[in-house]
């Protein structure tokens, strides 16, 4: 009797636990709230699917696009600036295609000052510098370089390094060459925040000849003081309503569990059971393993996560009592020993910009940003100070205040943005890009065109929305799991015949 009674008594906490883990149940699980999140809700929404949940990490809507308040201004509120995506880069020629960020920041009316890269002072350790020569004799290597890896992609041609493709251009500077070094960083690392030798020729072509030839050459630099990722929470606006009870934030991903049929969500929160999911985290969180997959990922699904790079752009924001720097909208430094030693500043106390808030912003990336990024603020004071006084001489004052986001130690990014190793092939950036079972993935680091770039994020993420929605309706443009396009074996090249829609290959920019 006792065992009986001991045995009915464990039934009943076995059933108490199975109905504490009873998973809430939806059609979509979209997982995260950037660009790509929030545009494949939106592509859910506007093609008549309203049963999904958008699950993001953080306590707001916009990922990578984060603005923060910093400093004062004088108002005594804080001014509002851009510690991730800060750019509408590409925006569009006459009648031509628009990019879809442009369309947003026009919708919203975000206010932005035109790029000019020729509005720059130059300076090395003794001060002012010319060294225009060296900017221009790389430009003439770039543009042949983007000649080039044409040719090689349209001939199956297998590919090299970039800084191979520059050598071959007749562009190699000494290491002691510090002007021509840093005339290298200011074109190449400080867009893509990896150095030649670690990017690929033809996919670093690809990137820029889709965003600059195929929209525009234009970049717009955004400092709308209501932020950047206005134009992501207007979106999400328009299908989710106040308190909507479909949008989770502060709520952590711990696992996934996929099938053929259904996918299952594992949060700090409880679980959720979905038809499908969409998975739109960065390479970096997914390199780290922060998600337990069941079953494991196959291997030609972790090869690739493991194959494509997360770069970190570090923007580090200072205000000071008050302007001592030319009206340029870049300052350009050429350390003697150290390529990449805070070689860029962005005054934004300008004429049309952020008149009188003594504002000014030193940007390094990847291995500096490691580095800056793991010591206090107070170690970086003293080292962009003593570069600044080299500029400008020791009498200039010290910021009032400083800060930068430490990138590469935020659990929901690790990084700023993604990158295309050398010898990468377009099969293997697929794998990145395939779907195992119904969990989905989108991003800007599995566009293959504008991988690095927030259309990137955008195409992928209405992509995938819109496939979705039409595997839910039950069309025939349904790309069913087990025929979405991937390669368990890979091989050198690219067939030409694969750059297609099937590989995400949207705009023809190799013809």
């Amino acid at each position: 009797m006792k065992r009986v009674a001991s045995l009915a008594g464990l039934s009943l906490v076995a059933l108490a636990v199975q109905a504490q883990e009873t998973c809430e149940r939806t059609k979509v699980a979209v997982l995260g709230a950037g660009v790509a999140g929030v545009t494949a809700a939106k592509s859910l929404s506007d093609n008549g699917i309203d049963d999904f949940l958008l699950v993001e990490y953080q306590d707001r809507i916009g990922g990578r696009m984060h603005d923060v308040g910093f400093g004062s201004g004088p108002d005594g509120y804080p001014y509002v600036v851009e510690a991730g995506a800060n750019w509408v880069q590409g925006t569009v020629t006459g009648d031509g295609p628009e990019n879809p960020i442009y369309t947003l920041a026009k919708k919203n009316n975000i206010t932005t000052l035109f790029t000019d890269q020729d509005n720059t002072t130059y300076f090395d350790e003794s001060g002012p510098a010319n060294y225009h020569d060296a900017i221009q004799e790389f430009q003439d290597a770039l543009e042949k370089v983007t000649i080039d890896a044409g040719s090689l992609l349209k001939h199956n041609i297998q590919d090299r390094s970039f800084r191979a493709a520059l050598r071959l251009q007749g562009w190699d500077p000494a290491k002691n060459d510090s002007h021509r070094q840093a005339a290298e960083w200011w074109l190449f690392d400080g867009e893509f925040a990896y150095t030649p030798g670690e990017s690929s020729e033809i996919f670093t072509s690809v990137a820029e000849n889709a965003t600059f030839d195929y929209f525009s050459e234009e970049n717009l630099f955004v400092f709308d003081q209501r932020g950047f990722a206005t134009i992501i929470r207007e979106e999400a606006a328009e299908f989710l309503v106040e308190s909507d009870s479909r949008l989770r934030l502060s709520t952590q991903v711990k696992g996934v569990d996929y099938r053929k049929d259904s996918v299952t969500v594992h949060t700090n929160r409880g679980c959720i059971d979905a038809d499908y999911a969409i998975m739109t985290f960065s390479v970096g969180v997914l390199q780290k393993g922060v998600v337990e997959f069941a079953p494991q990922l196959p291997s030609w699904k972790e090869d690739a996560i493991h194959s494509f790079e997360l770069g970190t752009y570090t923007k580090i924001f200072m205000q000071f009592p008050q302007a001592f720097w030319d009206n340029a909208q870049y300052l350009i430094y050429a350390d003697r020993e150290t390529r990449g030693y805070y070689p860029e500043f962005q005054p934004l106390d300008l004429p049309g910009v952020l008149e009188g808030s003594g504002l000014m912003v030193a940007t390094v990336v990847n291995d500096q940003s490691y580095r800056v990024e793991a010591q206090s603020f107070e170690e970086t004071q003293a080292e962009v100070m003593e570069v600044l006084r080299s500029m400008y001489g020791p009498g200039i004052p010290d910021p009032t205040d400083l800060w930068y986001k430490r990138w590469t130690q935020t659990p929901w990014a690790y990084g700023s943005y993604s990158n295309w190793p050398p010898s990468t092939s377009l099969q293997a950036h697929q794998n990145l890009r395939a779907n195992v079972g119904n969990l989905f993935f989108a991003g800007e680091a599995t566009s293959q065109e504008f991988f690095g770039y927030l259309q990137g994020a955008y195409f992928e993420g209405k992509h995938v929305g819109e496939t979705i929605a039409d595997c839910l309706h039950g069309t025939g443009n349904c790309t069913v799991s087990d025929e979405q396009q991937k390669y368990p074996v890979l091989t050198g090249v690219t067939p030409y015949n694969l750059y297609n829609y099937e590989h995400g290959w949207f705009v023809d920019t190799i013809s």
